[in-house]
């Protein structure tokens, strides 16, 4: 069982006195420190459904021991590797990481902006110095731990969770020298027969969004989940999930750059009726009220909301959401489907952890180089490849 030191008092994970003790330290700002290893590992306390929760910070996954809940594998192995330190800086005396984006929050005139793409069309100037709309979206699932799962939780993440993870996890990131939390919407779960009070709450929290008298718009994220693109006059309108009598209007030009940018992704989702869409958008509110979406950039999710982003990741997923054994996908950030990534890493030593990669059948001898680079880096892994152009899924490690 854990331990946590707050203060000068230690406290088992189960211990009956760790909520009230969280809640006091909560109030205090105060870190608890995880003892899993010699060196005491700084954490921070979320408080979500009602609860205290101790959570790790931003980056420091791997400064635990691997038997620890909260390790994870060194970041080096996803779209997460060039970003540290570039677009993503953590303030070491607060653990506040700090997010620079290369799109706006703000719109001048009427025209939307062209709808983000999936893939930076220049990844290079792109991949390091800031963040694209998606790789928000990653950083976010990541830092939540959704990008985490073993069997035991199956039933346990409904949207409710996922939207609790998240915006805990927003208090924690800054961009523009404000809370990431003050511009970004969650939908929360909708209740018929609290309509009218979910309603107000959502008023009070869009309305940074709505159009000025003059001047240019301020925008706000919104993160949820898709629930249809039905046809509009002029365009389509985004239909999220939780979000009733609410529809966000998408020009025609932007839906057609939608779905070219993220075919596969929209593709996948039309194939099972399984998965989850999650759409992240930079929309503001008409002075007429209408609220419509400036960018947009969508992530394919299975049952357990783990994101994928083919059907053989699909297949390892669903293959590994029946173990026991602790499983954590890897995410591209910003980096193309042309660079290899680790697809999931099962942190537990056995006697080693594993990195598992998936080579597309397309796969060329540079894609061949950098995954082999990739492997020497970390001799402490014990890889698993499966070659999908060589048939059927090897034997799980």
């Amino acid at each position: 069982m854990r331990q946590f030191r707050i203060g000068q008092r230690t406290f088992d994970e189960g211990s009956p006195e760790l909520q009230s003790t969280l809640e006091q330290a909560y109030e205090r700002r105060q870190r608890p420190l995880c003892l899993c290893c010699d060196h005491p590992v700084a954490m921070y306390i979320a408080r979500g459904d009602g609860q205290f929760l101790i959570k790790r910070m931003p980056l420091t996954g791997c400064d635990h021991d691997p038997s620890c809940p909260s390790y994870e594998p060194p970041y080096e192995l996803s779209g997460l590797g060039p970003l540290i330190g570039n677009a993503i800086q953590i303030d070491e005396a607060t653990g506040t990481a700090v997010l620079k984006l290369d799109f706006s929050l703000t719109k001048r005139g009427s025209r939307s902006a062209p709808a983000s793409p999936s893939e930076p069309s220049d990844t290079v100037r792109n991949e390091a110095k800031k963040l694209s709309l998606r790789a928000v979206l990653h950083y976010l699932w990541d830092a939540a731990e959704l990008t985490e799962w073993m069997s035991l939780w199956a039933g346990k993440r409904g949207w409710g969770k996922v939207r609790s993870s998240v915006m805990n996890t927003a208090r924690e990131m800054t961009v523009r020298g404000g809370p990431l939390s003050d511009i970004l919407f969650v939908p929360e779960v909708f209740h018929t027969d609290d309509k009218a009070a979910i309603a107000a709450r959502r008023s009070r929290a869009l309305s940074g969004a709505q159009a000025p008298g003059n001047g240019p718009q301020k925008l706000m994220l919104l993160l949820g989940e898709v629930k249809e693109f039905p046809e509009a006059r002029s365009g389509r309108r985004v239909i999220i999930k939780h979000l009733p009598n609410f529809p966000l209007m998408l020009e025609e030009a932007a839906w057609r750059r939608l779905n070219k940018r993220h075919e596969s992704e929209l593709e996948l989702w039309d194939a099972n009726e399984e998965t989850h869409l999650v759409a992240i958008a930079t929309f503001g509110i008409s002075s007429a009220g209408v609220p419509a979406i400036n960018e947009i950039a969508l992530m394919v999710v299975t049952e357990n909301w783990i994101p994928f982003e083919s059907i053989h990741e699909l297949q390892l997923l669903s293959r590994l959401a029946g173990m026991r054994r602790k499983s954590v996908k890897g995410l591209r950030f910003n980096l193309s489907r042309e660079q290899p990534v680790v697809c999931v890493t099962l942190p537990e030593k056995r006697p080693l952890p594993v990195a598992m990669y998936i080579v597309p059948a397309g796969a060329d001898e540079d894609y061949d180089r950098m995954l082999a680079e990739m492997i020497d880096a970390r001799p402490g892994m014990a890889p698993w490849i499966w070659r999908t152009a060589d048939g059927d899924m090897p034997p799980m490690p």
